[in-house]
Parts: structure tokens; C-alpha cells; sequence
């Protein structure tokens, strides 16, 4: 019973699907839903914070839940015949689903097991899924021909850092470059016999062009000082050499790459630890290693020691310094910084 009421929360999160309705000169906007279970109150806190700047009302058989922006009222059952008719927005939401359909996806079993047919009639886009599956085997082919380029397209062969440096400011293997400001390469000696991966730029290095010069960057200036190391002797650089973000207001927020920006971008860390050619490779953070290594890491079981890569050099897996500006205590800290400079100290020469 327990498991089958958590599916239920987590159905009913997926499938409400809201309806405009003006009413007083006020946009609200309303849905009906039919629940397996009693659900509308531990649904509550979800739908306020998820829409708590909008006027809308979950109308159910059993209950209705109203948002008024201020405060939840709970109201009597509603059966669908009172339930809004379709508005405008079910087009639009009809055509961005067929755009964001995946055509692999063609067994139809599946989908009805993560989408019962019950839910279909509550759902807009669910007279498309049939057409859509029928359209699936040549929308294939035309992804296939139209696949984006890979970043080793881009890459000179046998090049140096400074052409590398000047190469990358042309990929467009992935859309971080395009909605970044710039690229950011890896910067330090041609020949420095330690290399320094992070995950990505931040928005400082994002204005600059140069790695590591935000907040974490300082963090990782004190634990190579502290761990015997200067930063001019390392080369630094990061796994995917764009910034990717959400625009929150006038902010940009870090956005954690997705694997398959890390898998596109790997070409160009590749590149950069041909020309260096270093004897130590030290990853910061999950993203790094999952670049370096080609798997998936867990930081804190494979920290500490001294692991083989296909050059020839070795890897140093440890936390990434923004891990220790986003530590919940000052004790979380300290731990952290420990480890950071512990595994800096095991990787110098």
C-alpha cells in the first residue's frame, strides 16, 4: 500500500495538466485529475512551490485543492463535466511534445506502463502518441543525418596549446559555446608535469576566459600553497570548456553539464593532455573524473590513492573546491579541505 500511494504522488505529479481560465480579470489556471488514492493533501507542498506565483485549482472527485497565491483552501469533490473544456495552451503544449518526442521510443507496452492508458484521457498529448509512433522509424533516419558534429571535427591534428586555444573558440560540436560567452581553455606550462581538471567554467571564468579565477578557484589557490604546490607550475583546464547555466533574474546559475556535454567535450581535454603530457592528472570532482576516466566515480571511495591512466601518467581523484564552498557547516569544511589538500600533496612530484 505504501509503494502504491508514493506512485500515485509521484503520477499525480506528472500528469495534472493545468487549464487557463480568466475569471474577474484574473488568469487562473485549472485542472481536473482523478487519483488512485487520497493524495490531493501530500501533494499540497509540491504544487505550491512549484506554481506558487500562479492562481490555480486541482479539482479531483474526492476534494479540490485552490491556490489563490497567499493560501490553500481545500474544497469539496468536482466531477470532470464541471472541469474547464480545453484552451489555447493544450495546442502549445501538444506541439512542444511532438518536438521533444523521442522516436526510439516505439514500443508501445512501455510507454503505457510508465503512462497507463487510464491517464490518457486526462492528458493533451496523448492522441499524438499513436501518429507519433507511426512517424518514429523516419524521424530516426533524419536524426541520424542530421547528428550534430563531433568536437574531434574541430580539433587540428598534431596541434599545439595556443592553436588548440585558438580552435576551440570555432566548436560548435554542443550549444554551450553558443550560449556562453566564450569558451574557456586550459592555461599553465606546455610541459607541466601536473594537470589540474575541474568540471566547468563558472560564470567569472565565463567573462574572463580564464579557468579558475572565481571563488573556487581562490579555495584551490590556498590548498595548493598549502599542499606545496604554485599554481604557475600546474596546467589547469576543465572537462567541458563552457559555462552551462539557468538565467535566474539578472544571475546565471550553475547548471551541472549533462554526460553527453562531457562525452562531447572530451576530445578537447584529450588534445590538451597530448600536447602537456603529464605525469600527474588530478580531478576535481565527479564530472572531472568521469571526463578522465570514462566512468562513473565516487569521489570518496577512490580518493587517496594513485590510479592508472592510458598515457602512461597517473590520477589523483578528489573533491572539487566549489564541494567546500557549498559545505553545510564549518566542520563539513574543514574535513573537506583536508582531503583536498591531502590529495594535491599525494599528487606532487
Amino acid at each position: 500500500m505504501r509503494k502504491a500511494i508514493r506512485n500515485d504522488i509521484h503520477k499525480m505529479r506528472a500528469f495534472v495538466r493545468f487549464r487557463r481560465v480568466m475569471q474577474d480579470d484574473i488568469e487562473q489556471y485549472v485542472a481536473w485529475y482523478r487519483p488512485d488514492h487520497y493524495i490531493l493533501g501530500a501533494n499540497e507542498r509540491f504544487f505550491v512551490e512549484r506554481f506558487g506565483a500562479m492562481h490555480w485549482a486541482i479539482l479531483t472527485p474526492d476534494g479540490s485543492l485552490v491556490w489563490d497565491t497567499q493560501q490553500v483552501r481545500y474544497g469539496p469533490g468536482v466531477p470532470r463535466s464541471e472541469a474547464p473544456a480545453e484552451d489555447e495552451l493544450e495546442d502549445l503544449w501538444r506541439a512542444y511534445y511532438a518536438s521533444i518526442y523521442n522516436p526510439a521510443r516505439r514500443n508501445l507496452d512501455a510507454m503505457r506502463a510508465q503512462l497507463p492508458v487510464r491517464r490518457w484521457q486526462d492528458l493533451p498529448e496523448s492522441r499524438l502518441i499513436p501518429e507519433l509512433v507511426r512517424l518514429s522509424p523516419g524521424r530516426v533516419e533524419s536524426m541520424i543525418d542530421a547528428r550534430p558534429a563531433s568536437a574531434s571535427e574541430f580539433i587540428p591534428r598534431d596541434a599545439d596549446l595556443p592553436l588548440l586555444r585558438e580552435a576551440v573558440h570555432h566548436c560548435r560540436a554542443c550549444e554551450l559555446c553558443a550560449l556562453a560567452t566564450q569558451p574557456v581553455f586550459g592555461e599553465g606550462p606546455p610541459d607541466a608535469r601536473i594537470l589540474v581538471v575541474g568540471e566547468q567554467p563558472g560564470d567569472e571564468e565565463d567573462h574572463t576566459g580564464h579557468p579558475f579565477v572565481g571563488p573556487a578557484g581562490r579555495v584551490l589557490d590556498a590548498a595548493l600553497s598549502e599542499a606545496g604546490l604554485d599554481r604557475d607550475v600546474v596546467y589547469l583546464t576543465n572537462a567541458v570548456k563552457a559555462f552551462r547555466f539557468e538565467e535566474r533574474g539578472k544571475r546565471r546559475i550553475h547548471k551541472t553539464p549533462r554526460a553527453a556535454h562531457i562525452a562531447v567535450c572530451r576530445p578537447w581535454l584529450e588534445a590538451e593532455l597530448d600536447a602537456v603530457k603529464p605525469r600527474r592528472i588530478v580531478c576535481l570532482g565527479a564530472t572531472a573524473a568521469q571526463s578522465v576516466l570514462g566512468r562513473t566515480v565516487q569521489i570518496g571511495a577512490e580518493r587517496g590513492h594513485l590510479l592508472p591512466h592510458g598515457s602512461g601518467a597517473e590520477i589523483v581523484v578528489t573533491y572539487h573546491p566549489s564541494a567546500i564552498l557549498r559545505a553545510p557547516d564549518a566542520g563539513t569544511r574543514t574535513e573537506l579541505t583536508r582531503a583536498l589538500v591531502a590529495d594535491l600533496t599525494l599528487a606532487r612530484l
